[in-house]
């Protein structure tokens, strides 16, 4: 059976901490991994080129951890960064056993485990057909991972920014407090920043906006989902310049 042409030729993945473990637990888990690695080795197998911006909210995240310590914000932005790396690591061997060849860049320096982040270089490896996993962020403090992965899709000319999310899309209101909540199909930059839509910081959006990023919120806990959004089925929900507004029925 012919296997229809991408829609999308590169892209970044962003997955969160939490994608690493069960719901409601911490640390990286061996399933969980291992279902990361194989969707993301469905859509390489598309000749499509992927770079994964990883979160480390699973270990911890910065400023919440920070208030608990009594210590100081950016100190503990630092250490969420640290945290993204262990997910790189883990996320670079589970892809290396399924067959793909991975390099890890981190924001922060880290010579005898990974590469720094050098723009050029990533672009090679994604040319060659490595995946690249991006770690630390953008390496400063107060700024998210949602806004690193912007960031680096602007940056790495990316044809989406797919958002992993243990939902299906976006909704008009919280689906797990709410059974009768809305997804939207569609929905523009702008009415994700005037209605505060939960699909990533208002800084990601913009950075998208700017640069043209269409962003893709999918279910990443349904397998087979992320290949066939690069394959431009309408799936999850779409964020981009259209000033239309659709809902799932």
């Amino acid at each position: 059976m012919k296997v229809s042409q991408p829609r999308y030729r590169r892209i970044v993945l962003k997955v969160s901490g939490e994608g690493f473990c069960a719901p409601g637990e911490f640390g990286i888990h061996p399933e969980p991994l291992k279902r990361i690695a194989r969707e993301i080795k469905e859509v390489a197998a598309l000749d499509v080129q992927v770079a994964v911006v990883v979160g480390g909210g699973n270990f911890l995240r910065g400023a919440r951890f920070a208030a608990q310590l009594g210590i100081e914000e950016a100190t503990g932005d630092y250490m969420g960064m640290l945290a993204t790396v262990l997910n790189a690591l883990a996320l670079q061997e589970a892809l290396e056993q399924v067959g793909e060849a991975t390099r890890v860049q981190s924001a922060l320096t880290i010579s005898r485990v990974c590469e720094s982040f050098i723009r050029r270089r990533a672009l090679r490896h994604l040319e060659k057909g490595r995946i690249v996993v991006l770690a630390a962020g953008t390496g400063n403090p107060h700024v998210t991972t949602d806004s690193c992965a912007a960031l680096r899709a602007a940056e790495l000319k990316a044809d989406a920014l797919l958002k992993a999310t243990k939902v299906d899309g976006v909704y008009d209101d919280d689906p797990e407090k709410n059974p009768a909540a809305t997804l939207y199909e569609h929905v523009t930059y702008n009415q994700v920043i005037d209605q505060r839509l939960r699909v990533m910081d208002v800084s990601a959006i913009d950075v998208c906006q700017q640069h043209h990023v269409p962003i893709v919120v999918f279910n990443l806990f349904r397998p087979g989902t992320m290949r066939r959004v690069v394959l431009g089925e309408p799936l999850g929900t779409h964020v981009g310049e259209e000033e239309r507004t659709t809902c799932a029925t």
